[in-house]
């Protein structure tokens, strides 16, 4: 078991690139763009350690070309790690992908890195020409290709969703084993144990409901990683939230522009309805990380015990939100939360073990390696 103390623990931001308010004008979507920029510098200056950037095609959304972004995050930054806080594999070509992200990782010198999923929000798939009823299929077959690329020098491969390769050596070159490339899920047993037959860190969406209910996903990730051979990799946890000085400052800001989105939500993908009483509930008990510093860093604290966590992940932005209350939020949590919960794990650390951040994700005889 390779064992962290709590200096080794990771706090990171996650942006969906939702387009955000300023003094009440809605920003465009250049600003937008300009605006993640901005705030990968402040995630840096405040002391977090990840900044992340999704990947969604739809109105008030501006991350669809992630990799563009990170580039321009990477020029103003230094020592912050740059990735994705989803990377749709299903409907990316796997070596283009490679190659993005090789760029992405030399401009930055080497703090690159991404989480793969399936897709929650579907729209890529029409997009670029992909059915949805493939859905599993296409996943597993590119995340193949993908990792064959990053472990291996050379590739000969032929599959269902894209021309053959012939010995094939893609430049310009990732680090050998790759960069990071953690699995995303939402909660899918079966992606738990693909993350682990793969070698990959487990990044887990909580977005509703007890975080502590993926306390068994955690138990049967650690068991498959050992049944197929690698050594522990890092859990980590992505969840929604809002810092502000006070709870009620928080909890109010933040329900104006969450009660909305999850209104949409629920008509498409058949979410649960977003009551004042729901809210309250889940910003109580649930997965969403709303309050005062210390409220959120106690919260915090406990899902790094529960979950086993390594990394914690905020998604800090919401549609319309004003950039004022993004910004507050970052620097509260790199300022007061980060400290405050590695004070409070080295105070009653419970039954928390985590461990350390991968470097070389993958070799070529298909281990995962750690510093």
């Amino acid at each position: 078991m390779m064992s962290a103390t709590v200096e080794d623990i990771e706090f990171g931001l996650n942006s969906f690139g939702d387009v955000a308010t300023d003094a009440g004008r809605v920003m465009s979507d250049a600003e937008s763009l300009r605006l993640l920029v901005d705030e990968a510098q402040l995630a840096e200056s405040v002391g977090l350690d990840v900044f992340s950037i999704g990947e969604h095609y739809k109105e008030d959304s501006v991350d669809s070309a992630t990799p563009v972004v990170l580039a321009a995050a990477a020029q103003a930054t230094s020592r912050i790690h740059l990735g994705t806080s989803v990377t749709v594999l299903s409907t990316q070509d796997p070596v283009r992908l490679y190659q993005q992200f090789a760029t992405v990782d030399g401009i930055s010198g080497g703090r690159t890195e991404m989480v793969l999923g399936r897709a929650s929000a579907i729209e890529s798939f029409p997009l670029f020409g992909y059915d949805i009823a493939e859905y599993e299929e296409i996943f597993e077959e590119k995340l193949e290709l993908f990792t064959r690329l990053m472990r291996e020098d050379r590739v000969t491969w032929s599959g269902k969703y894209r021309t053959p390769l012939e010995d094939v050596r893609l430049h310009p070159r990732m680090p050998e084993g790759g960069i990071p490339a953690w699995i995303g899920i939402g909660g899918s047993p079966d992606s738990v144990i693909r993350a682990a037959r793969y070698g990959l860190p487990l990044m887990m969406a909580i977005i509703g409901g007890r975080p502590e209910r993926f306390a068994g996903h955690v138990e049967l990730y650690l068991r498959a990683l050992a049944k197929y051979g690698h050594r522990e990799l890092p859990v980590a946890q992505h969840s929604i939230g809002l810092i502000a000085d006070s709870d009620d400052e928080a909890k109010n800001m933040h329900w104006k522009y969450w009660e909305p989105m999850v209104q949409q939500l629920s008509k498409e993908r058949g979410f649960y309805p977003p009551t004042p009483e729901r809210y309250a509930e889940e910003v109580d008990s649930g997965a969403l990380y709303v309050g005062s510093p210390e409220t959120v860093a106690q919260k915090m604290a406990k899902a790094f015990r529960d979950n086993h966590l390594s990394r914690f992940d905020l998604k800090y932005d919401l549609t319309h939100l004003p950039r004022a209350a993004r910004e507050d939020s970052i620097r509260l949590f790199g300022e007061k939360v980060a400290p405050r919960v590695r004070e409070l794990l080295a105070q009653d650390p419970g039954s928390w073990y985590p461990t350390r951040r991968p470097v070389a994700q993958i070799t070529k005889d298909g281990r995962a390696v750690h510093a």
